[in-house]
């Protein structure tokens, strides 16, 4: 009763004790996890300008759009959708901010206009039927809830936000525009000349191995110029491949399995030996090749340039029933043996009319039964032999090829293989001027053959082929070959290990965080995502297993965003400076007060151009160079002006003639065009100026 009686005097002290201690508990798995916050981060893959995109719906995108694309490559499909979900947002502040709104009457427009292609939602006229498409949305709706969900709403909402900014977009175009005094302008620019006289100094007159420009001179440019040499993130890697290749041994190894199927074997079973066929004498070669071969029988005759490069003349040269090989042919090992011959012609050139029938990819809208098709196809076959001229009526009436209805079914001149098998064998079976009927999987086709080239001798070969592959001791030597590699390199140089390895050390430099794709490599995200990574430190070594084999890749610089190095910079900034350094040397070497005396003095000539005008700015011996141009439209006739830098040198021009444009009653037409040139870049423009002002917080590489 004591200690009962110490618990209850101590109750309230031992639920704070407990509370604390779950209290403890429960941050404890918070601080492991990361923190709600953080748990709340995961699940945001980027913030525009406040508004989280969140991930699981920008997965969901992801998977429609690649779908949509049909697969391919999954960064280009992120870097889609993210471009979709960034215009939706920029573009909706705008919306909200302006008060932009959309009628029923507006989306539905516009989705008669999406949708009016549609042949589902059109009528026997082949014109949009709005009941049609009514009535497609309410069977949707109430057959298939999910898709109607996921599908056609989420259609509807993106209608709906074209509205608005189509909306918003024109009111932009509205305000876009150009006076008649623009117009004029630009007329005048386009019509206005000016005759000259020039000397030019070319840049090219000096080595570019003469201007010396220091490290420092490349930065101060940068600096000064900050916003043109702004740098994303970035990482520099170098990898070696270790290729997964069969090696000699394992290629005799399959040349030796392959050279065994040649020859009859006694196979002993049940008490009795029997004789097994080989590929010399076995006479059921086509099943015999599909079982043995990694290649299927290939069932045509071929001429001597249709066999392998390497090979042709010996096996071209055999007689029915030689054999060849083993020999290699790219990555297979093959034995080839001559199972027919006989002379075709080198191609054919035919017409056809294509009869379909219901089931069928080509039948289009024709409700025609196969029955009735057969009838249709022996009754336009018995026209058109009684009277070959109405063949290519018949084609444009009736053949469901819509590629060549129109050309009265010519389908041009085709080699041997060109076309499927049973069409195939009728055209180099038969004979120029024959008709007939052939039945292939497009439908019932009524032939002509037109014309036939020269015959020539073709043969038919079986050919049983195994691919070379690396055996598994090859695999294991070249894992034990790539791991030793790796803890070598770790310890030593990189460089210097792969010499003595007689490796190909490939450096790939300036990776960017979105980058996909690895010169050499091909497309490797967990190469880049790796080389991102806030814990992988210079100089670090990562094998990455890659279709070939593997890769070891390391690390070799890290880049922030911000402004360009010197080194990244130069390959850009180098060039400017020497230009800029060459100008002032060319300019220091002009004396005299005429051009007759500054040409002399320089051991160049005077050289005229006429007709100059400001829009197309190009001097005759010079190249186009805006800047001297537009100089000597300033100056008066007579007029020498002073040195001037322009795109490839430095010219001292002397007016010799203007030539005004005569004028127009009204620059209407050239104001218009203007106008149209800038609402014409509104579109992009906008888009653009919205992104470069938001503020996006972008995680998507952290993701994809």
């Amino acid at each position: 009763m004591a200690v009962l009686n110490k618990i209850r005097q101590r109750s309230v002290f031992l639920i704070v004790i407990i509370a604390l201690a779950l209290f403890s508990f429960v941050l404890a798995d918070l601080i492991r996890n990361g923190g709600a916050i953080s748990q709340k981060a995961e699940n945001v893959i980027a913030t525009i300008n406040g508004k989280d995109i969140d991930r699981t719906d920008f997965a969901r995108e992801i998977e429609k759009a690649s779908r949509s694309f049909g697969g391919g490559s999954n960064i280009q499909t992120v870097n889609y959708v993210w471009n979709q979900e960034l215009r939706k947002v920029v573009f909706e502040e705008q919306f909200e901010e302006l008060g932009i709104i959309t009628g029923a009457d507006q989306v539905n427009e516009l989705i008669k206009e999406t949708l009016s292609n549609d042949q589902r939602f059109q009528n026997e006229a082949g014109v949009f039927d709005k009941g049609k498409l009514q009535e497609f949305v309410a069977n949707l709706k109430a057959t298939a809830p999910q898709s109607y969900r996921d599908d056609w709403l989420p259609f509807e909402i993106s209608i709906e936000r074209q509205a608005k900014e189509k909306a918003y977009l024109n009111m932009i175009k509205a305000g876009v525009g150009s006076t008649l005094k623009e117009g004029e302008l630009v007329y005048k620019m386009e019509n206005d000349n000016v005759d000259i006289k020039y000397v030019q100094l070319p840049f090219s007159s000096i080595e570019d191995a003469e201007v010396n420009i220091t490290d420092a001179e490349i930065k101060a440019y940068v600096d000064a110029h900050a916003d043109q040499y702004k740098a994303e993130a970035s990482r520099s890697v170098r990898y070696v491949l270790f290729n997964e290749e069969a090696s000699q041994e394992d290629i005799d190894e399959i040349k030796g399995r392959v050279a065994n199927l040649l020859d009859d074997k006694a196979e002993f079973e049940n008490g009795k030996t029997d004789t097994v066929k080989g590929f010399r004498n076995v006479e059921n070669i086509k099943d015999y090749v599909n079982q043995n071969s990694a290649i299927k029988f290939d069932d045509r005759f071929k001429f001597k340039k249709d066999l392998p490069a390497t090979v042709a003349d010996t096996i071209y040269n055999l007689e029915v029933g030689d054999v060849y090989g083993p020999y290699k042919d790219g990555d297979f090992v093959k034995i080839s043996r001559v199972v027919a011959q006989k002379q075709i012609p080198d191609s054919v050139k035919a017409s056809h009319i294509l009869i379909s029938w219901v089931g069928l990819g080509t039948a289009g809208d024709t409700k025609r039964t196969k029955e009735e098709a057969k009838a249709l196809a022996d009754s336009i076959v018995g026209v058109t032999n009684a009277d070959k001229t109405k063949f290519s009526a018949l084609a444009s009436e009736f053949s469901a090829d819509s590629s060549n209805k129109d050309k009265g079914g010519d389908l041009g001149y085709f080699t041997p293989g060109a076309m499927v098998p049973a069409f195939n064998d009728y055209c180099f079976d038969n004979k120029t001027g024959d008709q007939g009927i052939v039945e292939t999987q497009f439908g019932y086709h009524i032939i002509s053959i037109e014309d036939q080239t020269d015959e020539e001798r073709a043969i038919k070969i079986a050919t049983v082929a195994q691919k070379i592959e690396p055996s598994e001791k090859t695999i294991n030597t070249i894992f034990t070959k790539t791991t030793k590699f790796q803890i070598s390199a770790k310890d030593k140089d990189f460089e210097e290990v792969s010499k003595e390895n007689e490796l190909t050390v490939r450096p790939v430099n300036n990776i960017k965080e979105l980058d996909e794709n690895i010169p050499g490599l091909g497309a490797r995200r967990a190469v880049v995502q790796w080389a991102f990574n806030e814990e992988s430190k210079i100089g670090e070594i990562k094998r990455f297993d890659i279709p070939e084999g593997y890769a070891v890749v390391q690390l070799t610089a890290k880049s922030d965003k911000g402004t360009m190095t010197v080194k990244d910079a130069s390959l850009t900034v180098k060039p400017i400076l020497i230009k800029e350094k060459k100008a002032e040397t060319l300019k220091s070497k002009i004396s005299g007060t005429t051009l007759d005396a500054i040409a002399q003095g320089q051991s160049q000539t005077v050289k005229v151009a006429s007709a100059l005008s400001m829009k197309t700015p190009t001097i005759s011996g010079a190249g186009t160079e805006p800047k001297v141009v537009g100089t000597a439209f300033a100056l008066e006739i007579g007029s020498v002006s002073k040195p001037i830098v322009g795109s490839n040198g430095v010219y001292v021009v002397e007016v010799t003639k203007k030539t005004p444009a005569s004028g127009l009653d009204t620059y209407m037409s050239y104001a218009s065009q203007a106008s149209k040139t800038q609402a014409g870049l509104v579109n992009s423009k906008v888009f653009d100026a919205l992104k470069e002002a938001a503020e996006i917080e972008d995680k998507r590489a952290k993701f994809y």
